[in-house]
């Protein structure tokens, strides 16, 4: 924040005021300036703690030097532009990625678990032959070496 305050020089405080280029006449009346006092009663009413961050960081640009703020705003600015770029790299590899394994992983996977349906089924069907072969009191076949084509 900055405290403007009026300082009065030596050699034109001894000046008449009606040599003054500035000096008010009779007809200026209806012009009021603010007193020192009325100034100062507004800083009294300053809050820190009603000071927003948004405030604060807004006062600062005051204090930092024109060209640090050129070269600041600038490498904001690229590091920004790197951050987009980048962004855009990485969402487009994930989109890659993900097309990928959908294309390729999802006919794959559903193969899979059709030959693991099918391998199942047949394991049930064994299953049930043999239950009826034992229900029917069939006797068991031998278990002998059978040729080649029969």
């Amino acid at each position: 924040m900055v405290k403007v305050e009026e300082v009065q020089d030596a050699a034109y405080a001894s000046r008449d005021d009606r040599e003054s280029d500035y000096a008010t006449t009779d007809d200026e009346d209806g012009f009021e300036t603010e007193s020192v006092s009325s100034v100062a009663s507004d800083e009294d009413d300053f809050n820190p703690a009603e000071e927003t961050m948004a405030q604060r960081i807004a006062a600062l640009k005051d204090i930092v030097a024109p060209s640090t703020r050129t070269r600041l705003a600038s490498q904001w600015n690229r590091t920004a532009e790197w951050v987009k770029v980048g962004g855009k790299w990485a969402g487009n590899a994930v989109w890659v990625v993900t097309t990928s394994a959908l294309l390729v992983g999802l006919p794959l996977a559903l193969a899979m678990e059709d030959e693991a349906r099918i391998v199942q089924q047949e394991k049930e069907l064994q299953m049930q032959q043999s239950g009826q072969q034992s229900m029917l009191g069939a006797p068991a076949q031998p278990q002998g070496v059978v040729p080649p084509g029969f």
